[in-house]
């Protein structure tokens, strides 16, 4: 089954093909652009270019995945809009997964934290133990984030942060939990969380994605809703009612 992966919860704007099979993945194509402000211009080129890279049509696609963050609103909803869309006009269905996810599935082995840029000096930010998420997602300060894995339990972290933290076996003290830290979040923000930053892995590869859907997929799965994670309200809102200009 050849699955099409889309990710646009970061700056960088990701499509991928992906041959999945009954004992495996196997990864057919992948295209990246790194700006935060070509989501849109630059998806649909990346598709295109994917499927003739592999020499196939959008009709050979057989299932899409995509990102659903969390991430900001402009980028975000791009990736989500053109997945649905082809999901509806090739009748195929779509899977959800969180970006994030794919980032800590694809760090691998160990105590990982995934951060991603949230913008106004913040991340989206997840914790995970052999791939699996074990806190998050959230979104804070990079340094609140820090205190939480120098194992911080003052009242200064925003609410909710700590969500998880007792099943991951540190009470309310992430302690230990982290290793390393991976996302483009922890690049620009590496200093401040004091842990080995994996420079390598910086955006959700594809294939990490249709793993985590994977099994969804051989099923035959009905497809979903791509709802995104936002985690906060956005910047833009209704205007207040008119003021009087005649007094």
């Amino acid at each position: 089954m050849l699955v099409l992966a889309l990710d646009t919860a970061t700056p960088a704007s990701t499509a991928a093909l992906v041959e999945v099979t009954v004992d495996g993945l196997t990864g057919v194509a992948e295209r990246r652009t790194v700006d935060p402000r070509a989501h849109g211009e630059r998806l649909a080129p990346e598709i295109a270019a994917v499927l003739a890279d592999a020499g196939l049509r959008p009709r050979d696609v057989t299932a899409i995945v995509a990102g659903v963050g969390p991430g900001p609103f402009t980028g975000l909803r791009v990736g989500l809009a053109t997945a649905a869309s082809m999901g509806q006009a090739l009748g195929i269905p779509t899977y959800a997964v969180c970006s994030l996810d794919a980032l800590g599935r694809a760090a691998g082995p160990g105590r990982v934290l995934i951060a991603t840029d949230a913008r106004r000096r913040e991340v989206y930010f997840a914790t995970y133990a052999d791939g699996e998420r074990v806190t998050g997602p959230e979104v804070a300060k990079p340094a609140d984030v820090a205190a939480l894995v120098r194992g911080a339990t003052g009242g200064s972290l925003p609410a909710g942060v700590l969500v998880g933290a007792e099943e991951a076996g540190g009470g309310t003290s992430m302690a230990g939990l982290v290793e390393r830290v991976a996302g483009e979040g922890a690049l620009k923000y590496g200093d401040v969380f004091g842990v080995p930053v994996e420079e390598h892995l910086l955006y959700p590869p594809g294939a990490a994605l249709v793993a985590l859907a994977a099994e969804r997929i051989r099923a035959g799965a009905p497809g979903e809703a791509l709802t995104p994670l936002y985690l906060r309200r956005p910047d833009a809102v209704e205007p207040s009612a008119r003021k009087a200009v005649l007094t």
